[in-house]
């Protein structure tokens, strides 16, 4: 029996030091490692593959944690996946290993095709690869049959060239790993804002005067992010933390970069408090909180005294108070402490401190979105920041962390089942075809389709596909239905073992690897949480000779399925990545003005 002794220690510090090099060690990188990760984040270097976490304006020489360090040990192993190692083990064998020893194989470094008298996957050259995915796709009889699913660590320039080959085949299906994370941010804050990404910079959290969390894990999840918290925490920002599990790093925090902390074995106290609510219940919690803000302001306003709420804001950006306002007041308190496991006094505290500061910021990671009633969680976190104006001001603002490090950017450059007219009218007009103009597959309806039956064909830009979706059983029953599996991946996973009637692993390069095409080495872009776009340059040697860039991968697989039809110049955009982002700014000149110009400034745009 496993046996658990009580950790102790504070978040962050030695420990972490500990952890990062000991997954250095494990992959035979102790020395090369280190060299590797004073690259990471830096303005002439490569973006952390591990999350979407901003990078700061002006970097220190260690601008990585215990995760990054992790993720890039993963990625720049000495360790190999060859042909040899398939052709030892049978896919039926590799199905019994756990996730992790799949993983730990090591880099993928060839393309890979599954022999079914072998129960094998054997090496095969790109141009044969890509001739079976032209064959299978070209003989469907809709182009809707295929589903082209993206994950959110692919970059800008890969995600945006994904769409344009499947929007050029005819379909809308992009089912996506933000599906399964973010979505309700991207329903909710448009119905709440108008946009559905946050409205921070990583600055804010320098001038902001209080810090609302919730269902967000920063020191699991997103760890650099405890910087900004610990210098908040210790200039005296108040910061309320809501988590049904009392995390290390949401009580106290070590910084690795703090010689001072290191040297002492001190930490940081983070939160000013820490309220346990219940497993689903921040609405509830958040509904509470608006209840005794709502009372706060009428007292005031009885005693002459300043007004709790921003009614100049609220009369002047807002619409729905009245409805909100009443549905709050009719809500019984003896309800909202069942659901939120919180008591009244306890929300009155976090209502005072919220009334109290001038400036607030409202993070929230996935134990708000992902939960079915995701989408009204993240409304009434953008209800709370209305209250008090909190929304377009310095130090404010609604901020969801993503997980992946490109997640946000990916849906940015038209990774959507569901894409606005004006953006299919500018595809039309940029490049001389018409898109398909229905809407397509987001996750639950491609799996959907693929148990009827009805998709053929899933090619997945990167991913885990088959344990990303909850309902493993009917996921990997569907995914052996396929008459085609394609997977462009770094490392082996379970994906690979559950796949169609056809079945190919396309290697690709990592972030921390040199991409060269015909011009020379190439950038590419990715998008953070705060929405700041920045570029990526990886320096390093590939890990085989065989590996090929994910827009190149694309733009082979479009080649040969499009063909001669194509309008599409795919070898002149793989050539120079410059001109995929020229693509980009003319289909998204709102957005992407300047493109590789703003992209050389440090920290982006």
């Amino acid at each position: 029996m496993d046996t658990y002794k009580p950790y102790e220690h504070p978040a962050g510090g030695w420990d972490a030091l500990k952890a990062m090099e000991a997954a250095l060690l494990k992959q035979d990188i102790p020395a090369e490692g280190m060299r590797i990760l004073s690259k990471m984040n830096q303005h002439d270097g490569f973006d952390c593959p591990g999350c979407g976490w901003a990078d700061p304006k002006q970097t220190s020489k260690f601008e990585y944690c215990e995760n990054g360090g992790k993720a890039i040990a993963w990625e720049s192993t000495k360790k190999r996946c060859t042909p040899e190692f398939f052709a030892q083990h049978t896919v039926t064998e590799l199905a019994t290993w756990d996730d992790y020893d799949l993983e730990m194989v090591g880099r993928l470094t060839h393309p890979m095709q599954y022999d079914a008298q072998s129960d094998s996957y054997k090496a095969v050259s790109w141009d044969a690869a890509f001739a079976l995915v032209a064959s299978h796709l070209q003989a469907l009889d809709d182009p809707n049959q295929a589903e082209f699913y993206t994950s959110g660590r692919a970059s800008n320039e890969a995600a945006y060239l994904f769409q344009l080959f499947a929007r050029e085949y005819g379909t809308n299906n992009f089912p996506d790993c933000s599906n399964m994370c973010h979505e309700p941010t991207s329903v909710g804050l448009p119905q709440s804002i108008g946009v559905g990404k946050g409205t921070v910079l990583l600055e804010d959290f320098d001038k902001t005067e209080c810090i609302f969390i919730f269902g967000q894990n920063p020191g699991t999840n997103s760890p650099r992010m405890m910087t900004s918290l610990r210098n908040a925490a210790r200039r005296g920002a108040t910061i309320m933390s809501f988590n049904p599990f009392r995390e290390r790093a949401l009580e106290r925090f070590q910084a690795p970069q703090d010689p001072v902390e290191m040297a002492t074995f001190s930490s940081t106290p983070i939160s000013s408090r820490l309220f346990q609510v219940k497993v689903g219940g921040d609405v509830a919690a958040i509904k509470g909180i608006i209840k005794c803000l709502l009372a706060m302001d009428k007292q005031a306003k009885a005693n002459n005294q300043p007004a709790v709420l921003d009614w100049t804001f609220i009369n002047g950006h807002t619409s729905g108070f009245a409805e909100m306002a009443a549905d709050v007041e009719g809500t019984d308190w003896a309800d909202i402490e069942r659901v939120s496991g919180l008591s009244q006094a306890d929300l009155q505290v976090a209502a005072e401190a919220y009334a109290k500061a001038d400036s607030a910021i409202l993070v929230y990671g996935m134990g708000i979105t992902q939960h079915r009633h995701g989408t009204h969680n993240v409304r009434q976190v953008a209800n709370l920041a209305l209250l008090r104006g909190n929304v377009g001001k310095e130090g404010a603002g609604i901020c969801p962390v993503r997980g992946h490090s490109n997640v946000q950017g990916d849906r940015t450059v038209g990774i959507t089942e569901i894409p606005a007219k004006d953006f299919l009218d500018r595809l039309q007009a940029h490049y001389g075809f018409e898109p398909p103009r229905e809407p397509g597959h987001n996750v639950v309806s491609a799996l959907e389709a693929m148990v009827r039956g009805e998709s053929r064909v899933f090619i997945g830009l990167g991913g885990n596909f088959s344990v990303a979706i909850p309902d493993w059983d009917q996921t990997q029953e569907a995914m052996r239905k396929l008459n085609l599996t394609v997977h462009i991946s770094t490392k082996l996973n379970r994906s690979h073992l559950i796949h169609g009637k056809d079945a190919l692993i396309l290697p690709c390069l990592g972030r921390t690897e040199r991409d060269e095409q015909k011009t020379g080495l190439q950038a590419m872009t990715v998008e953070d949480s705060m929405s700041m776009v920045h570029a990526t340059k990886g320096s390093f040697e590939p890990a085989s000779e065989h590996l090929r860039s994910e827009p190149a991968i694309v733009a082979g697989m479009a080649k040969a399925a499009l063909g001669a039809k194509t309008k599409v110049d795919w070898e002149y955009l793989i050539a120079d990545y410059s001109r995929i982002r020229d693509d980009i700014e003319a289909v998204f000149p709102a957005l992407f003005q300047a493109y590789n110009q703003r992209i050389q400034q440090p920290g982006g745009f």
